[in-house]
């Protein structure tokens, strides 16, 4: 089984599993998060075989430092995010180009002894939920920011703003925001993953982009 087994795992409880592990060098997968990749190291593509053999999912972490060319457990952030691989495809040069889609916060609850590549044990990360009327004014405070900062931007597409006009979900839209924001520093992206509130993460990004 991919999975371990629930059987035992109080309702309501976070999943767990089982996944190699890809660590990103100055980059953040969020969900929700199309990202395209160059994955080079024969570790990682060693991670990215073994996860086309199970259920096409890998677990995307940053690099503390990304000029880290071969990293230890340490060099790694323990929160990240579950991927599913949409697109692999292997250049003559020996690289790997690969569309991965983010799909859920997870955090490594250990690293399971295994030389080829990284193989982790995980924990998902629940999202809070954000009702109310607050959030809903953050939200549309958020949208505008964005708009702005799009107008000021020339490199972000017009039709990146529709679509997060139109997100009516506070997680799915700080999320979707800050994959657009390429002026953010990693540490910030890596603290906005690290959050499970989405309240929280809007607010933040409101701050970022003022």
């Amino acid at each position: 089984m991919f999975f371990k087994s629930d059987n035992d795992r109080p309702k309501g409880a976070p999943e767990a599993g089982r996944a190699p592990l890809l660590p990103l060098r100055d980059i953040i997968v969020f969900p929700h998060m199309v990202s395209q990749l160059f994955v080079g190291r024969e570790r990682s593509i060693a991670a990215l075989d073994e996860a086309m053999n199970r259920e096409k999912e890998i677990f995307l972490a940053a690099q503390r430092n990304a000029k880290t060319n071969d990293p230890t457990p340490e060099d790694i952030f323990e929160v990240g995010s579950i991927g599913v691989i949409m697109q692999l495809l292997r250049l003559p040069d020996g690289t790997v180009k690969v569309l991965i889609e983010g799909k859920r916060r997870a955090r490594v609850a250990r690293y399971v002894k295994n030389d080829a590549f990284f193989l982790v044990e995980y924990d998902e990360i629940p999202e809070l939920p954000a009702p109310g009327v607050e959030v809903e004014a953050l939200m549309r405070s958020a949208q505008t920011a964005f708009e702005m900062y799009v107008k000021l931007n020339k490199k972000i597409q017009p039709e990146v703003l529709m679509s997060v006009q139109a997100i009516d979900d506070a997680s799915r839209l700080s999320d979707t925001i800050v994959a657009n924001l390429p002026t953010v520093k990693l540490t910030d992206r890596q603290s906005l993953l690290e959050m499970n509130d989405p309240r929280g993460r809007i607010e933040k990004l409101i701050e970022l982009m003022q």
